[in-house]
């Protein structure tokens, strides 16, 4: 039988009012005024997972704290970030973290994160390219101030990004797309993915999905052996394998869910281009 746990707590301090977030439900009986929850402020997520990590120093808490400072389009403001941390640590009775007081747990967590990380996840990735990531992160926490984001990809006038809620296109049947949360999680974790594209296996850095006024739905991506851009059509990919392999991004990564819905394609298709495959 299906269950549901709640994890209760009575001992942590919430800084910020709760947020009404809307509870994704793609099914018919969804109600007509929709369904919200409380939740968290994403600045209270982001503070209390640096406490945690400075507190336990767990392999889980450096992945999410990096996950959450690399998603350029959600970071919020790092004065709020900072001044919600160091509510919480005083709650706690310990010191705001710096990335010397971290370093000193670097040996722990590096013994740690396959044996406590590797099972969560469909890939392991190496954890220098998290743990490289900890400087600009503690530089951004005090100052506020970030590198300069990557750019957006170019774009052809007949596509848009298209970024489908997590199993819109599988429930819907487009070919391909039990290949596409393996690519997102890759994208999110900067690893390479062994893309199995018309009978051969093609090794690219996945960055966003395009739409096509068509309907075409295109993976943009750089292969890897030579750096050129490359979009390859969903309905054409026949298996993505993570790999080990990290990149740097040359392009914003926009391979994030969203609430776009489905709309089919209008009945003259556009004319094509020489770097669609």
């Amino acid at each position: 039988m299906p269950r549901i746990k709640l994890d209760l707590t009575v001992d942590e301090l919430l800084v910020l009012p709760p947020v009404a977030r809307s509870v994704r439900h793609p099914y018919s009986d969804l109600p007509a005024e929709g369904i919200s929850a409380q939740c968290y402020a994403y600045e209270e997520v982001f503070g209390e997972k640096i406490r945690a990590l400075a507190e336990r120093t767990r392999p889980r808490d450096l992945y999410d704290v990096v996950n959450l400072f690399r998603h350029d389009e959600f970071r919020p403001d790092a004065v709020k970030v900072l001044g919600v941390l160091q509510k919480k640590c005083a709650f706690k009775g310990i010191n705001v973290p710096t990335f010397e007081t971290i370093g000193g747990a670097m040996d722990e967590l590096v013994a740690d994160w396959a044996n406590m990380l590797g099972h969560q996840l469909p890939k392991l990735p190496p954890f220098e390219s998290f743990w490289s990531v900890m400087p600009t992160f503690f530089s951004w926490l005090t100052s506020g101030i970030t590198a300069r984001p990557s750019p957006t990809a170019p774009i052809e006038s007949d596509e848009q990004v298209f970024r489908p809620a997590i199993s819109l296109l599988r429930r819907v049947g487009a070919s391909g797309s039990s290949s596409l949360e393996a690519i997102r999680f890759a994208a999110a974790n900067r690893l390479c993915v062994d893309l199995l594209y018309q009978g051969s296996v093609r090794r690219i850095e996945p960055y966003s999905l395009r739409r096509t006024r068509a309907g075409a739905i295109l993976l943009f991506a750089m292969r890897t052996e030579d750096g050129e851009s490359r979009s390859y059509r969903l309905d054409r990919i026949e298996g993505a394998a993570i790999t080990e392999e990290t990149f740097k991004p040359q392009f914003a990564i926009e391979l994030t869910p969203g609430d776009s819905l489905w709309i089919p394609p209008v009945a003259q298709p556009p004319r094509g281009r020489t770097r669609r495959r």
